[in-house]
């Protein structure tokens, strides 16, 4: 770390302190404290705009080791509200590395805290589950009661519609790798920028559409195909992009959602949505495809989940449904499956940087959908 050592604190909305050291910028930083398990990847999870409005906590020991650079990005910037770090990387050690972990952190204003024992910090987090949270240091210190209500005075997170505060102001087109074989239209919910690159990589030109976009913006591009993509806050909030998928299942257009889409697509089904205690967020969670039994260990973030159990079928106004993929830890749902329109979407994340890669093939089948349609359709 750079400078001399700061005291800083981690404030939990019930009133229990972690100290440690300023890292990144010095002042405030509120949002809902939430850990995750992944032991690479900070760049990618910093960068994902599903973190907007929350503290992430990495239960890795040693972050910062492999620095920064300028192809990893998910973003144009770094949307968690806050980090917290045990042992950061005095110095990187990378080939591609062109900047440290807390240059950036101190350029975007970015609050954090080092030297924190998050082994501790998130077994409480799982004990008492994900919750508001505010890391404090430098001018931004004062008495600790002053501390837990500025806490206790955020916003939480079941209500939050953080969707419009995440999404492209306006559309814009990633072109397809070679021969133009399909286009997507791309809700972009807080869309991750490896998504896109990885439908161009199979011929697909994506048009990103911003959240607010309606059906007749869809319609605009001429969709072989529909994306609904990942984001922050609470499915419940997203009325439009609930209207809009039943809009497009309506005219039965392929249609695939990953993470919050999975969520807008359950809804738009008929399906309720719930907060987890804490959440799955990180690079190893393991998925059992119900129709196959096989596993897929798969990178999530989310702290919202779909009622359901798994390879629970169900009436939807759209025909019947299944519950498609669950969670091997706990048996949430991890996707849907329509049986009498052509959509599909995973909790999960296909795209994921930097991994794993286990279920990139749910991209092929987005194909396979658009493929069938269009054959349908000539």
């Amino acid at each position: 770390m750079t400078g001399m050592r700061t005291a800083a604190v981690l404030v939990l909305e019930d009133g229990r302190i972690f100290r440690g050291t300023a890292y990144g910028a010095r002042g405030r930083a509120l949002g809902e404290a939430v850990f995750s398990t992944g032991m690479t990847g900070y760049q990618e999870t910093l960068t994902d705009p599903s973190y907007h409005r929350q503290i992430v906590v990495q239960t890795a020991p040693h972050i910062g080791n492999t620095g920064w650079n300028s192809e990893d990005d998910e973003s144009g910037r770094v949307w968690a509200a806050g980090y917290v770090v045990r042992d950061p990387a005095r110095t990187p050690s990378h080939w591609r590395s062109t900047r440290t972990l807390e240059d950036v952190l101190v350029e975007q204003g970015v609050v954090g805290i080092a030297e924190v024992d998050t082994r501790a910090l998130t077994r409480y987090l799982r004990e008492h589950g994900a919750m508001r949270a505010g890391i404090f240091s430098g001018d931004a210190l004062s008495a600790e009661d002053d501390l837990v209500a500025q806490v206790q005075a955020s916003p939480r997170m079941q209500g939050a519609d953080l969707a419009k505060e995440v999404t492209t102001a306006t559309p814009y087109v990633v072109p397809a790798e070679g021969r133009t074989r399909f286009r997507v239209a791309a809700l972009d919910l807080g869309i991750k920028a490896n998504t896109p690159c990885r439908m161009a990589a199979r011929g697909i030109e994506v048009h990103v559409l911003p959240a607010s976009s309606g059906l007749d913006d869809v319609l605009a591009v001429e969709p072989h195909g529909v994306f609904l993509s990942n984001g922050p806050g609470d499915p419940e909030t997203q009325r439009g992009a609930i209207e809009l998928t039943r809009r497009v299942l309506e005219r039965e257009l392929p249609l695939f959602g990953i993470c919050f889409g999975n969520q807008i697509l359950g809804r738009a089904l008929g399906l309720n949505t719930y907060k987890m205690r804490f959440g799955h967020r990180g690079l190893n969670v393991p998925v059992i495809d119900v129709a196959t039994g096989k596993v897929a260990i798969t990178a999530q973030n989310h702290g919202f989940a779909l009622e359901g159990e798994p390879g629970q079928r169900f009436d939807s106004p759209f025909g019947k449904a299944r519950v498609s993929h669950y969670c091997a830890n706990d048996g949430t749902v991890e996707g849907l499956r329509c049986e009498e329109v052509p959509a599909f979407s995973v909790q999960y994340h296909p795209e994921a940087a930097a991994g794993p890669h286990d279920a990139g093939s749910l991209f092929d089948e987005f194909v396979t959908l658009m493929e069938a349609r269009h054959a349908q359709t000539q």
